[in-house]
């Protein structure tokens, strides 16, 4: 299986989200995330690709959802992050980065049900107050 690393960001009220800028999925919405390379933690990819992918710069607070999609052969894990600040600067597979309230949101236009499961959960836990780690199977 392959391993897909990233970041639920988080400023204030607000989630970043990338909108692609490669296939699968070009111009979807997604949160910071890529395969996983070698030589590297599950922390340190996640780092590696939300700066890649937003630009951003943020400090991981644990570990919040990780996905086995069964059909693809992939395992997606999610870190909830604060972000330091709002200046970003996407790389070359991302057209912007963008923060949402729960309500802006686009999720017609989300590239992932993966990204999908994790933002809804993500939601539900807030307003509970309390955050939890989540493992889910994509059938």
């Amino acid at each position: 299986p392959l391993n897909v690393v990233g970041t639920l960001p988080v400023w204030q009220d607000k989630v970043l989200l990338c909108k692609r800028n490669i296939e699968p999925r070009f111009g979807f919405w997604t949160l910071p995330a890529g395969f996983m390379e070698l030589g590297e933690t599950t922390e340190q990819g996640a780092l590696r690709e939300t700066d890649e992918e937003a630009g951003a710069r943020v400090t991981l607070l644990g570990l919040y959802s990780m996905l086995n999609v069964v059909q693809v052969g992939q395992v997606h894990i999610y870190y909830r992050a604060e972000l330091h600040d709002t200046d970003f600067a996407p790389g070359p597979e991302t057209i912007e980065a963008q923060l949402f309230r729960e309500d802006e949101i686009p999720w017609d236009q989300l590239a992932f049900r993966t990204v999908r499961e994790t933002l809804k959960r993500y939601f539900e836990d807030r307003r509970r107050g309390a955050f939890g780690l989540h493992c889910v199977d994509i059938v």
